[in-house]
């Protein structure tokens, strides 16, 4: 065994035995339960994912280790009767190796598969066949809105139901846009129905995601590179406006514009 695995094996080990002491010796560690645990996991990966988008090294790897922690705490959980869940670490591992060697018959079968495209269509059929009733059944019902359409398009593409042309896309986008001013034009005074509206932007939105699909761009992580600007170029904004005893809510537009062209230049 390679020298570099058998640390890490060592590593795991260590933080399986702390979680076994911190669960029966800490009065909060011992509180937990996973229904108390689920928050901190979605803000934990949340952190994970803010560090990967800023490209964040170090705190990457410190995340990683939260995210760990979290794995290893669901699984101590549930291996303690009272959870009546019954398994542990080994059965979580070994479940997920399991499926990997299963769903993937091109490495470990003799399946051909020499293309992502064929890859992700092979492990589409393969759910169907473990019992899925419907491709898109894996989509968690709980995903971010912009997420979850990513995802729906992705599996739709994967059972083969999908547009040929990126064009193709693009003229949907637009039809979705014409449809929406048609209805909803912003130069008019008409009363709009929210509940159309809604339905209609929804449709606009559904038809970008899967533009930016066709050429590879993750809506979500555009979408917060954007946020993510916006947020620096407006605290720039307001940190001018103090240096300048001025407050947001007393400036013009055009006052305001000045900063934030000069924000602009530094994100």
């Amino acid at each position: 065994m390679p020298a570099r695995r058998q640390e890490q094996l060592l590593a795991f080990d260590r933080l399986l035995t702390i979680m076994d002491e911190l669960r029966e010796q800490c009065p909060w560690d011992r509180k937990q339960t996973m229904d108390s645990l689920r928050h901190l996991t979605i803000e934990e990966t949340y952190e994970l994912s803010d560090a990967i988008l800023e490209k964040d090294l170090p705190e990457i790897r410190k995340e990683l280790g939260d995210v760990m922690l979290h794995l290893v705490f669901y699984a101590r959980i549930a291996s303690e009767p009272a959870s009546g869940a019954n398994f542990d670490m080994a059965d979580v591992l070994n479940g997920v190796c399991d499926k990997l060697i299963a769903r993937h018959p091109h490495i470990y079968g003799d399946v051909v598969a020499d293309t992502e495209e064929k890859v992700k269509q092979n492990w589409e059929q393969l759910k169907l066949k473990e019992g899925n009733k419907s491709v898109l059944a894996g989509v968690p019902g709980s995903l971010p809105a912009l997420v979850k359409a990513m995802r729906i398009q992705e599996k739709a593409r994967g059972a083969g139901f999908d547009w040929e042309e990126k064009q193709q896309v693009w003229e949907k986008v637009e039809e979705e846009m014409q449809e929406f001013k048609a209805e909803f034009n912003a130069e008019t005074d008409a009363v709009i129905d929210p509940e159309r509206a809604e339905k209609e932007f929804g449709d606009v939105l559904f038809s970008l995601v899967n533009y930016a699909r066709f050429i590879d761009i993750n809506p979500e992580t555009a979408l917060e590179r954007t946020n993510k600007k916006f947020i620096k170029r407006f605290q720039y904004l307001e940190e001018q406006a103090r240096k300048h005893g001025q407050q947001l809510k007393d400036m013009t537009l055009d006052e305001m514009e000045v900063y934030w062209q000069e924000a602009k230049q530094f994100t």
